[in-house]
């Protein structure tokens, strides 16, 4: 069945822009000696959901990271993020459907909330950041405390992103609607679901806006 549509959250970086240049989580990847997807694991869990970079959590972080503590990167600059050309307007066409915000993953120190707000304004009208919001990506309660505070049920919230553990599986855990952007990769293996949800593919932002505009316009009660 397809509930109304009540909110649409939108992920930041690889959905509606790239950063320029390598920002703290790149930087520590790149450093460790653990395997990417490892070392991306120990970022999202121990400091992407932290409001501020700590002596003792960079410490942390680097013996979890295997790096020297003195290796650890400090006073970085925020990494700039060069939008899509497209995002603005695929943003606006979104905004016109339902209100749109952010939701991402991102260190306290990438963030660069109010400089990212004033670009995205006006179709955007909030950015939850994980490192404001305390909960990182896949993890369910990422999407639901941002579906409370809009006071939506999970099933009327879309995410979009590119990221199919975070922003797909994720959004499914909470109950949300996930819209993948592909950017033409093949769908890794379906994730299960209870045949409520449903996971919906978009090359980019553009298409991601197109469908939502379909499922926005389709009679409640009808399937996806």
């Amino acid at each position: 069945m397809t509930p109304p549509v009540k909110l649409i959250s939108v992920d930041v970086g690889g959905t509606i822009g790239e950063a320029e240049g390598p920002g703290l989580t790149m930087q520590l990847t790149a450093s460790s000696p653990l395997p990417a997807d490892q070392a991306r694991a120990v970022l999202r869990n121990r400091l992407h959901t932290q409001p501020a970079l700590t002596d003792a959590l960079a410490t942390e972080l680097a013996t979890a990271l295997g790096i020297a503590p003195e290796d650890f990167p400090r006073e970085l600059p925020p990494a700039p993020l060069a939008l899509y050309p497209y995002a603005l307007d695929a943003l606006k066409a979104l905004a016109g459907l339902a209100p749109v915000v952010t939701l991402s993953n991102v260190t306290c120190v990438d963030a660069d909330t109010e400089a990212l707000r004033q670009r995205l304004a006006p179709w955007v009208t909030g950015l939850f950041p994980s490192s404001t919001l305390g909960y990182a990506k896949p993890d369910p309660r990422a999407f639901l405390t941002v579906a409370e505070h809009h006071k939506v049920p999970p099933a009327s919230m879309i995410h979009i992103g590119d990221d199919w553990a975070c922003d797909v599986l994720g959004a499914l855990d909470a109950g949300a609607v996930p819209v993948w952007i592909s950017k033409g990769r093949p769908i890794p293996d379906p994730p299960p679901t209870d045949g409520r949800q449903h996971v919906h593919v978009a090359a980019t932002l553009t298409d991601a806006a197109a469908i939502i505009r379909t499922l926005a316009n389709r009679p409640e009660g009808t399937h996806p």
